[in-house]
């Protein structure tokens, strides 16, 4: 698996005279949305959709977190890793490849934790938690199941769109807040948050948290990321700790 090849563009031929757009067209059928419609034609002509099928991965989001690692380096062999949210399971993949718990026990070996309130297709390397983070005790069942502290938790969850920007936008801020306080609890010294999040004003009180309690925190928009879409993931390396924070 790798990040670093950029998926070429979808349907373009070139010719002795130039080049030819072979995108997919796509008929509205009887009974499906114009929104429907317009959502199969960006999955159809989407080249990191067509990448993801090719290399085995769940979703195009992975590509998300290969170029936030590759530039950030948090996924270190050996780390032990939270995926918050996980189905369907695409971080969880990246994840297993980049801190090598696929390698079973070694001391080289990381370890992932694949945590969504749904079930999903559980990801070979990774161990598999169903649990509701809204849930009372979720902190405590998950360092139960961790043995303790980690150095990594992610998040990529979003909420179902309701095409109401200010709602949406809401909407992913206070799933980011829960997968903070959450991630709060469970982080060890020196450890990486990393969270999806909209701009659009709300996300200020979040970041001024994370400004508090980490190191260094950083907005960045992948190219993975479609570019229609307001989402921006905020990296937060160099977790001081709980304690240190609520002091601050």
């Amino acid at each position: 698996m790798s990040g670093r090849r950029k998926p070429s563009r979808p349907g373009t031929r070139k010719s002795g005279s130039g080049s030819r757009n072979l995108s997919t067209r796509v008929k509205t059928a009887r009974g499906r949305k114009a929104s429907s419609t317009r959502w199969l034609k960006r999955q159809l002509n989407d080249p990191y959709v067509a990448q993801a099928r090719a290399e085995g991965l769940r979703s195009r989001a992975a590509y998300k977190l290969i170029e936030l690692d590759e530039r950030f380096g948090f996924l270190r062999r050996g780390a032990r890793v939270v995926d918050l949210g996980a189905a369907p399971g695409s971080w969880s993949q990246v994840a297993v490849a980049r801190v090598g718990s696929q390698q079973g026990g070694g001391k080289q070996a990381g370890w992932v934790l694949a945590v969504d309130k749904q079930e999903f297709d559980a990801v070979p390397g990774a161990e598999y938690l169903l649990l509701d983070l809204a849930d009372e005790g979720a902190v405590e069942s998950l360092l139960r199941a961790a043995g303790g502290p980690v150095d990594v938790v992610l998040s990529d969850m979003a909420p179902s769109t309701s095409g109401h920007q200010s709602t949406d936008h809401l909407r992913i801020v206070a799933l980011a807040e829960t997968a903070w306080e959450v991630a709060e609890g469970i982080l060890a010294p020196g450890g990486c948050f990393v969270a999806k999040v909209f701009a659009g004003g709300s996300e200020g009180e979040l970041l001024a948290q994370l400004k508090r309690c980490f190191e260094k925190v950083r907005h960045v928009k992948p190219q993975a990321s479609r570019r229609e879409s307001a989402e921006v993931y905020v990296v937060a390396t160099g977790f001081r700790g709980s304690g240190e924070a609520r002091q601050a």
